[in-house]
């Protein structure tokens, strides 16, 4: 039985169907690669796939990647889980397809990692590309993590004054706490948008045997998400606005769902 849907209604099947798509294409695209490039000496490596100079192939390649990676987070933010707090802000739905593109790359590290351990201890043959592409990957993560841990109002806080507060001196505090993000992150831009820019357009690489452009993309990606950090956080001031007044006690870390299904692991065994 499937979830209902929160946000996409009637688009959820369409959605779907082009994830299957994306993924399927890119999969065999990869594939075929793979294998070419394993039995048949083709010359399109991981090298290659950063300079694609006019293959059509790494182009499709490339794209089809994107395309799943994309679709994929679309379908999957149509779903929360039992843990997550449910969209209420007009940022939510962002930050949750973000979210789901930082799930994404949780595997593809785990992957890179292992094919690396793999290649390096089991056949004497390490790559190039494994380390550097896990360090990109992760930079992408702890970036889009961040807006989603905002958006799920998961940052850490201490509570101890806030409870005791009425509730328009708890308001007057998430205001000021949002004027001093939106402050950061007019600082940060301020200080580092030409450098970005420059990075981005000299297209700056790392500077090892691979090479990718991790500055000129983690830079620019630093700043852009820190401008979407505190859009999310306005969007969160302003869906908690008529909340009830909150107050926490230590059984609000307690997980009931988590611990209902490690019993029913346990159970089954």
């Amino acid at each position: 039985m499937s979830s209902p849907s929160v946000w996409l209604g009637s688009a959820r099947q369409p959605v779907r169907l082009l994830m299957i798509g994306f993924g399927a294409v890119a999969a065999l695209l990869v594939v075929g690669l793979g294998l070419a490039s394993a039995f048949l000496g083709s010359e399109i490596t991981m090298h290659q796939m950063l300079r694609p100079e006019g293959s059509v192939i790494v182009y499709f390649t490339l794209a089809a990647v994107f395309g799943s990676v994309f679709f994929t987070s679309v379908y999957l933010s149509d779903t929360v889980g039992s843990i997550e707090s449910e969209p209420s802000g007009f940022f939510d739905i962002i930050s949750l397809v973000c979210s789901r593109i930082s799930m994404i790359m949780l595997p593809l590290i785990v992957v890179v990692m292992f094919y690396e351990v793999i290649s390096r201890y089991v056949f004497s043959s390490g790559t190039l590309w494994a380390n550097e592409m896990s360090l990109w990957l992760a930079g992408f993560l702890f970036l889009l993590a961040g807006l989603y841990a905002m958006q799920q109002r998961s940052h850490i806080r201490i509570y101890i004054i806030y409870d005791m507060m009425p509730r328009w001196m708890q308001k007057t505090s998430d205001c000021i706490s949002v004027f001093l993000i939106w402050v950061f992150a007019f600082c940060l831009f301020w200080g580092g948008y030409s450098e970005s820019k420059a990075k981005l357009l000299r297209m700056e690489t790392f500077g090892t045997a691979w090479d990718p452009p991790i500055p000129a993309t983690i830079k620019p990606m630093i700043i852009f998400m820190i401008i979407l950090v505190a859009i999310q956080a306005l969007s969160n001031l302003i869906a908690d606005w008529h909340k009830a007044p909150e107050h926490h006690s230590p059984a609000d870390e307690i997980d009931e769902t988590e611990i209902e299904n490690i019993r029913r692991t346990l159970e089954d065994k």
